[in-house]
């Protein structure tokens, strides 16, 4: 008996994955071991400090990414189990993903690649990328679709960083530049090619609930919490470490505050927005982070936290709407004004940082532990205050324009028919994805229905 071609879609999924992890199981026996375990004291004591000084931080990572954001993309109030698991699977997925290319391509030394836990952590940066970029076609796009746009932009992302702080020499500890910038505009891309020049309307189950804002309003507050590991965990230990955990902590301290007041003189009852406290607090730890090892006053975490919680209000409130409008752009969570604008404004900090610090300023310049090993700042050796300027803004012109091509492409290859992107009437809703226990006193609606979830897998 022939198999219905709606199945087609739910099968590609387990199919995709299972190919996936058969092959990374092939290919950790061929090419991955660990070092050889060193028998003298010194070595073994150096090893263990590496690893109790950077797990702590690792741990606060994995906190941030799989519960804190996890929680603050559950804002839909029909498609919080979908949001929580696609973020749990993408992240497992990039990570594996990233760790092979990475391994392949920068530590493959006589045939074997030595896993350690920076390599991990590198790992994980590569796929925050994918994390922030998925939020523009939040509830949109089919897991299928998901896991295609992760295949695709890891290895995108490594090339866009190698050229940015390998080769320019850009100095960006917190991954405002490498990491924000490049995902909030390569997520834009995909939702601008996916989408095309249809306006999508609102959809009825697009509007928050005060139960789904208060989940999402949580995850904000992990995040807040475990920031500044995330920003300090690549620097080097020492005064550039306590120099980006106190940073953060000032910077986003400030945005927090100036978001509250933000919001509540735009609002004409003065009360206050749940999306702009959810991402208003968060901007100042994105902007920060390219600037958070300098030898910069107090003041200047300060202030520039206040300013990018304005930005990223502002973005909200007027451009987003915008967008929508003249350019027909789908932001589904704001990643462009949580994300994009603050990274933007950070970047243009670090170039205005540069012309203006004085070359015999001890602890001017920032000291960064590249993804790749080593000393980052060491590529910035011998350059003059302009020099590293231009190289600044010249990172943040590759990571706009890299993106934005490469997101366009990849949105392109998404429309695939086989990818099953689900129908308008049918977004945002986990019953199209999970098994879901319906309550006894709950009568299903008509998008509920089992005849309607079949008809998307048709369409």
């Amino acid at each position: 008996m022939a198999v219905p071609p709606s199945t087609y879609p739910r099968r590609l999924l387990p199919l995709f994955l299972g190919l996936f992890q058969g092959a990374l199981l092939l290919f950790f026996a061929l090419f991955v071991t660990y070092d050889e375990p060193s028998a003298q004291a010194e070595d073994t004591n150096l090893v263990a400090h590496k690893v109790y000084s950077t797990f702590p931080f690792f741990q606060d990572i994995q906190v941030m990414l799989v519960v804190g954001l996890g929680l603050l993309l559950t804002f839909l109030p029909r498609y919080g189990f979908s949001a929580l698991t696609h973020n749990f699977l993408l992240l497992n997925f990039s990570m594996q993903w990233a760790l092979v290319l990475q391994g392949l391509l920068q530590h493959l030394h006589h045939g074997q690649i030595h896993l350690d836990l920076h390599k991990l952590l590198i790992s994980e940066f590569a796929a925050v990328t994918v994390l922030i970029s998925v939020g523009a076609i939040l509830g949109r796009a089919s897991p299928c679709q998901l896991l295609l746009m992760a295949t695709c932009e890891i290895p995108i992302y490594l090339a866009s960083e190698w050229v940015i702080v390998t080769r320019l020499g850009v100095l960006d500890v917190g991954g405002t530049i490498t990491i924000h910038i490049f995902s909030c505009y390569f997520g834009l891309g995909v939702s601008k090619a996916l989408f095309r020049a249809t306006k999508q309307p609102l959809h009825p189950k697009e509007t928050p609930t005060p139960s789904s804002d208060l989940m999402s309003l949580v995850g904000t507050l992990i995040l807040w919490v475990f920031w500044p590991s995330f920003v300090a965990v690549l620097c080097q230990p020492g005064d550039a470490q306590h120099r980006a955990i106190l940073n953060t902590l000032l910077a986003m301290s400030a945005s927090a505050i100036t978001t509250v007041v933000a919001s509540s003189l735009l609002e004409r009852d003065g009360k206050l927005s749940l999306g702009h406290v959810q991402n208003g607090s968060l901007a100042g730890g994105v902007a920060i982070g390219v600037v958070a090892d300098m030898a910069v006053p107090p003041v200047t975490a300060l202030a520039l936290g206040s300013l990018s919680a304005v930005v990223c209000v502002l973005g909200f409130r007027f451009l987003s709407p915008l967008l929508g409008r003249k350019l027909t752009l789908l932001d589904q969570c704001g990643i462009h004004n949580l994300h994009g604008l603050p990274g933007i404004l950070g970047a243009a900090a670090s170039v205005l940082a540069f012309l203006v610090a004085s070359k015999d300023t001890a602890g001017s310049q920032p000291s960064q532990v590249s993804p790749a090993g080593g000393n980052a700042s060491e590529v910035a050796e011998g350059r003059g205050g302009g020099g590293q300027a231009l190289c600044q803004a010249a990172g943040l012109a590759v990571a706009i324009g890299a993106s934005l091509l490469a997101g366009l492409l990849t949105g392109t290859a998404l429309r695939l028919p086989c990818l099953a992107r689900p129908p308008e009437r049918l977004c945002f809703d986990d019953s199209l994805y999970f098994k879901i226990q319906q309550d006894q006193g709950e009568s299903p609606g008509p998008d509920g229905s089992a005849e309607e979830g079949a008809l998307a897998l048709k369409e």
